[in-house]
């Protein structure tokens, strides 16, 4: 009976270990996620699977599961986020939906949106005109035109729009609090992002997208291999997120 209870009590025991570890992992280095709607096409798809840094701008209690606040309510080995990067964070209004966007704006900064053409600090973005793409999306097959957006710093990433006429085309001038970034999806006419809910606080930041590792258009399961053909997007396995 004692050997009995021993291996139980061993097994309890490297199980807890093994849970712990997992956590510790999905806290402080890498977490998975999924993309659930358009809001970044084209630069993330609905059905990418990719992995996210979490050390990238430190830790806090959003880095924990639940919003444990394990390390209090402010940041620890905190870094600020470069403008472009793709960030999951809290949106701010509940501090419990993740949601996933790029940096646009930097703290003390001026954002404006004038139909449908960004200005930073009174600035206007470039924007290159690339073309018309059809793309799915949950209201259906849309035509966007797509362009190519040039951050102050030179960071250059794709962008879809419907038209510069459409809701928050016209937005601000918007100046950023400290300590608070200015978020915006790729498909700048289906995001719901700081136009919206207002700027970020950096106590939200999750971490920063880095690869997509699988990505499925929903066609098929995973286990349904016979449909693989149409449904795994293999050339966006393990590619890099920018």
């Amino acid at each position: 009976m004692k050997k009995n209870t021993e291996k139980k009590g061993s097994g309890w025991f490297g199980l807890f270990l093994a849970v712990l570890a997992a956590l510790t992992i999905r806290s402080c280095a890498f977490e998975p996620y999924n993309i659930p709607s358009s809001s970044m096409v084209p630069s993330l798809l609905i059905g990418d699977y990719l992995f996210i840094s979490k050390y990238p701008y430190g830790y806090s209690k959003h880095s924990f599961p639940f919003s444990i606040p394990f390390v209090g309510q402010g940041r620890v080995f905190a870094s600020e986020p470069k403008r472009g990067d793709v960030v999951i964070f809290k949106e701010p209004r509940t501090n419990r939906i993740d949601y996933i966007k790029r940096v646009i704006g930097l703290p003390g900064e001026t954002i404006e949106m004038r139909e449908g053409r960004l200005y930073i600090n009174g600035e206007l973005i470039e924007r290159k005109y690339i073309g018309q793409e059809r793309h799915e999306t949950e209201q259906g097959n849309m035509l966007y035109t797509r362009y190519t957006e040039v951050l102050p710093g030179g960071f250059e990433h794709p962008i879809y729009e419907l038209g510069d006429y459409m809701q928050y085309d016209t937005y601000g001038p918007f100046t950023i609090p400290a300590d608070h970034y200015f978020m915006m999806g790729d498909n700048r006419d289906n995001s719901a992002d700081s136009r919206y809910f207002g700027p970020v606080p950096a106590i939200n930041l999750e971490g920063r997208a880095e690869f997509i590792f699988y990505s499925n258009n929903g066609t098929g399961y995973f286990f349904e291999f016979w449909k693989w053909g149409d449904s795994l997007r293999l050339d966006r396995f393990f590619t890099g997120i920018k």
